[in-house]
């Protein structure tokens, strides 16, 4: 009688657990029936660990023994803190990106997916941009330092497939937006001018699970809606405003820098490996 294999259910451990992300992926596996039987899924925010020291990412991981792991966890702020302190983006996420790749691989992760950010292309390019071009010249200067931290990660897992085989993988979600409802004025850095492809949370949350289960690539994918879809921050703004029934002011201030103009990528990757999935039009996302 020849051996049977025994599948063991994944034991996925997601850091970041408690962002935007996080919480749509939380959502996607607890609510929407995205978690298959047997599997355990730990969500970490940084009260758990803090994954600059690599001693606490350590005993995390030896708390929970993932089997799989989906990296979304990162030092980030605002653009004008960027700018401030790209020395500080750049070195606390390379810490915490180097500290849970090598941890997993030290405990025998199976499959690895990271959260990569639309930041990392280069500022001067041709569009629409696909994954091949991702270090096809610098990032745009307002945040070089957080940019080139998740560069990296593209550069380690390629490194660690190539050396140890290990299939660890990058996501490239483009811009998700969040609004306040109140009627008080809402303020906007800039001219309202650049222009951005828009996901809905629970897309990508769902998407990451696909990738997680079915992507086998170690190259990264972007995910995002099509070109034709790209708006302006002033049109995004005017949509939220309508969905929400927002009645304050939306103020744009001019004095301040408007950052990446223009990041269009392309989604034939995504369209290629899963051409039937479907993405929430930015008007209904708004309103769930």
């Amino acid at each position: 009688m020849g051996s049977e294999i025994k599948v063991v259910p994944m034991r996925v451990l997601v850091t970041g657990g408690s962002g935007l992300v996080g919480k749509a992926i939380e959502h996607v596996v607890q609510e929407d029936g995205g978690k298959l039987e047997g599997e355990e899924w730990i969500f970490l925010s940084s009260k758990d660990a803090d994954l600059v020291d690599v001693g606490q990412t350590r005993a995390v991981f030896e708390k929970y023994r993932p089997t799989h792991v989906i990296h979304l966890a990162a030092k980030v702020g605002g653009l004008y803190l960027h700018m401030k302190e790209n020395l500080h983006f750049l070195r606390d996420n390379i810490k915490i990106n180097d500290n849970v790749l090598q941890t997993a691989h030290e405990m025998g992760v199976t499959k690895m997916v990271s959260c990569l950010s639309s930041c990392i292309f280069p500022d001067k390019t041709t569009y629409p941009i696909d994954e091949t071009m991702i270090h096809n010249g610098p990032p745009h200067d307002s945040n070089f330092g957080y940019s080139h931290a998740k560069r990296l990660i593209d550069v380690q897992n390629r490194a660690y497939y190539q050396q140890y085989g290990h299939r660890y993988t990058a996501v490239i979600p483009t811009n998700t937006y969040t609004a306040k409802k109140e009627g008080s004025p809402v303020n906007v850095c800039g001219s309202g001018a650049p222009r951005r492809q828009f996901i809905y949370s629970l897309d990508v949350g769902r998407l990451i699970v696909w990738v997680l289960r079915e992507y086998e690539e170690i190259d990264p994918i972007i995910l995002s809606v099509g070109e034709e879809e790209e708006l302006s921050i002033k049109e995004a703004e005017d949509l939220i405003a309508k969905a929400l029934d927002f009645t304050g002011k939306i103020q744009f201030d001019t004095t301040m820098s408007d950052g990446q103009m223009k990041k269009t990528v392309s989604n034939a990757k995504l369209r290629h490996y899963h051409p039937n999935f479907t993405f929430t039009p930015l008007n209904e996302g708004l309103c769930t």
